[in-house]
């Protein structure tokens, strides 16, 4: 099968220089004393014209005025000319050619093949088909198009020329098949060919269209790269498994040396020659998934055995009478279009021809991360999202919580899309806590997979913020369970709400239990409140055995600030439930009942100093139940709810009306007798809804709001919490 050719040129600069061969010795590297290469108008690419078509394109030709490219993943050629980027679309197999004076395009078609002289505007054609007996197009070079015609088995190869007509190429070996012919120097095409079993290459002398310098190539070896000059040919070998072998050829001498690369996979290793140096990269570098030393256009000098980098990758490129072309990048001056010539003294130089409006290094290129995340919203979630300038990466995300330091960290490596999506549920700390309210950080790193340039960084801030709920002490939108020890220890446990587990979910444990402190055995009644003092978490009331209730505000840490005096005789009420706004006025209030069996409403202020008002006379008859418990709004009327159990474990709602009042009572159902505590402990499960758990000295229950008066609750749930034990009891 005859080599793909015709999707891009060889990187080759014909030269008159002789290069200097010596003999491979070990690797290439790059000598501490190697001076940089020159590049010109690089690091101001801004000064270049811009052309950012060709940041999604790929160089194929490259002449004298102009230079061919083709979109990726597009079969469209697009041709422009140096220092316009106004261009003019055409066909596949549209190629561009050169002498040493003009350009010519040719448009190879089914039936036919165009020549057209950019500088004249003149054409020329050539009769092609695909019948048996017709010529077929094999390629073309500086000003002639070549055709292969088959006559009783036998190959010839013809030129064709707009001056001198048709000639019949000499010296073509009798058993030529798959020939192939691409441009050398605007003095000799390049024939590439297979003999029998064996791959073969030569030159064509365009001038006499005299076969010359034939050479076998090695046997098994796929594909491969060439470019020539005057002097030197030079080409490599390889079966795609590994490192390609370079060779290089002295045309005079007829004397070949192995060129050292660096060891490393290269499948599309291109070569090219430039003065007296001998210059190769590997394309797609930039695309690559995995850093390798042959990703850097390099040049070396066979005399020397000095290299020098010349740009951090290659795309594409190809060659013109005047200089290297090269579509690649810098990570200095990003991506564009640069011409490689050889300088007076040293290293090749190196002009920027065009900028392509695209970095080289990995740029973090926006992100959507609102400065308030509501976590209220989408289910407590939020789709936090960064974008990249390549896909090719290895992301790293990084939220922290400003006040208590925790973090969420997600990864994620090499991106289907140059962009990653977190969506981030709130949760910190590998998923075991849930994430407090309050102000963030975030820090995205990417990291480029192929090694070409440093990590790109960005970072920002924002705010989560969730609605208070009446059981949440530290702030994380998540209910929280106090227990009082036998020694008079107060802890708080976490929750976590594992909607994953099954249609039902789970009310589980969050972080590991929480010391809030000792000393708690004084009181004999203590009563989550929530927001009473004018913050955004939980409070709570304790009453001593001297009949004093104390206001304990939550700090939001989990803890509590130092205790606030509310007011003595506090002893004539055997059940206070809080957690309810029953006025209607957005602040929480406290009802308690009298051994007499009068409910009294006592208005909250919203005064951490006085946070509640005088006692309001609700009514009497309260003396049936055993339980009480402020419960929220969860019948969807006007205010807060209360939930009341009577002594024969029938448990009975009555709504809020929102002026202190309750409207008759509806009964929920029977069989809540055995529970020792009912908390009322906010939206467990995020949907919303205000639930209800229930404990007992065989288990614990979660019983999800429904939203609706006439049936509050859901069936009841196995919470996955410890089971209280007589030694640490539920205290709210």
């Amino acid at each position: 099968m005859p080599l793909a050719r015709s999707t891009r040129r060889r990187l080759v600069v014909a030269v008159t220089t002789v290069l200097a061969v010596t003999p491979a010795v070990g690797a290439l590297s790059v000598p501490a004393s190697a001076a940089p290469a020159a590049v010109t108008a690089d690091t101001a690419a801004s000064d270049a014209v811009l052309m950012p078509f060709l940041k999604k394109a790929k160089l194929v030709d490259a002449g004298l005025t102009g230079f061919v490219t083709q979109a990726e993943g597009s079969l469209d050629k697009r041709w422009t000319r140096y220092g316009d980027p106004a261009g003019s679309g055409y066909s596949n197999r549209t190629y561009l050619r050169s002498t040493r004076t003009a350009d010519y395009l040719v448009f190879a078609g089914r039936w036919g093949v165009q020549q057209r002289n950019l500088k004249t505007l003149s054409s020329f054609d050539v009769f092609v088909g695909d019948l048996a007996g017709e010529p077929r197009y094999a390629g073309s070079a500086a000003n002639a198009i070549f055709t292969t015609v088959e006559t009783d088995g036998t190959l010839k190869l013809r030129k064709h020329t707009a001056d001198e007509g048709v000639k019949t190429v000499t010296g073509l070996p009798a058993g030529a098949k798959d020939v192939e012919i691409t441009p050398g120097t605007p003095e000799d095409a390049l024939l590439t060919f297979t003999d029998g079993a064996l791959k073969k290459w030569a030159l064509i002398d365009l001038a006499t269209g005299a076969v010359h310098e034939t050479h076998d190539r090695t046997a098994g070896s796929t594909g491969g790269d060439f470019a020539v000059s005057g002097t030197h040919v030079v080409w490599t070998e390889g079966d795609g498994t590994g490192t390609p072998a370079v060779f290089l050829l002295d045309r005079a001498s007829d004397t070949v040396e192995e060129i050292p690369v660096t060891p490393a996979y290269a499948s599309d290793l291109q070569v090219g020659l430039v003065g007296g140096w001998v210059v190769y990269g590997e394309a797609d570098g930039i695309s690559s998934g995995g850093a390798n030393p042959l990703h850097a256009v390099t040049a070396y000098n066979p005399a020397t055995g000095v290299s020098v980098k010349l740009l951090d990758h290659l795309t594409s490129s190809a060659t013109a009478p005047d200089g290297l072309y090269v579509r690649g990048g810098t990570v200095a001056g990003g991506e564009g279009l640069f011409k490689i010539t050889a300088g007076d003294a040293g290293a090749p130089v190196v002009t920027r021809v065009a900028n392509a409006g695209a970095p080289t290094q990995v740029e973090i290129t926006g992100h959507t991360v609102p400065a308030l995340v509501d976590l209220d919203q989408n289910g407590g979630s939020a789709s936090l999202r960064w974008d990249f300038s390549r896909s090719n990466v290895d992301v790293r995300i990084t939220l922290r919580h400003v006040r208590t330091g925790k973090t969420v960290v997600a990864t994620a490596k090499h991106p289907a899309t140059p962009s990653v999506t977190l969506d981030w549920t709130g949760a910190l700390s590998g998923g075991s806590e849930a994430a407090p309210n309050g102000a963030y950080t975030w820090e995205a790193v990417a990291e480029p997979l192929n090694g070409i340039g440093p990590a790109a960084t960005a970072d920002g801030t924002f705010t989560v913020s969730r609605k208070g709920q009446p059981h949440d002490f530290n702030d994380n939108g998540t209910p929280d369970v106090l227990t009082r020890d036998s020694a008079g220890k107060l802890w708080r446990s976490d929750t976590s709400f594992d909607a994953g587990t099954g249609a039902a979910g789970q009310l589980g444990a969050g972080e590991a239990k929480a010391l809030v402190g000792g000393g708690w055995n004084v009181y004999d009644r203590i009563e989550a409140t929530g927001d009473v003092g004018g913050s955004s978490v939980g409070d709570m009331v304790a009453r001593d055995t001297a009949g004093v209730l104390w206001l304990y505000q939550g700090d939001g840490r989990g803890g509590f600030a130092t205790r606030v005096r509310v007011g003595g005789g506090w002893q004539v009420y055997d059940k206070v439930a809080g957690g309810s706004d029953l006025t209607g006025d957005g602040r929480n209030d406290l009802l308690a009942t009298d051994r007499s069996g009068v409910l009294w409403l006592y208005p909250g202020t919203g005064n951490a100093t006085a946070p509640f008002s005088a006692r309001k006379k609700v009514g009497g008859g309260w003396g049936v139940y055993n339980d009480l418990t402020a419960v929220g709004n969860i019948g969807g009327a006007a205010a807060g709810d209360l939930i009341a159990r009577d002594k024969d474990g029938v448990l009975w709602l009555y709504l809020g009306k929102g002026d202190g009042t309750l409207a008759p009572r509806t009964r929920i159902g029977a069989g809540w007798g055995p529970y020792t505590h009912l908390v009322a402990v906010g939206d467990a499960d995020r949907d919303g809804r205000g639930d209800l758990a229930a404990f007992s000295p065989t288990g614990n229950y979660l019983y999800r709001g429904t939203g609706a008066w006439r049936a509050p609750f859901l069936g009841r749930q196995s919470m996955g919490l410890d089971r209280p034990s007589s030694a640490q009891q539920p205290v709210v």
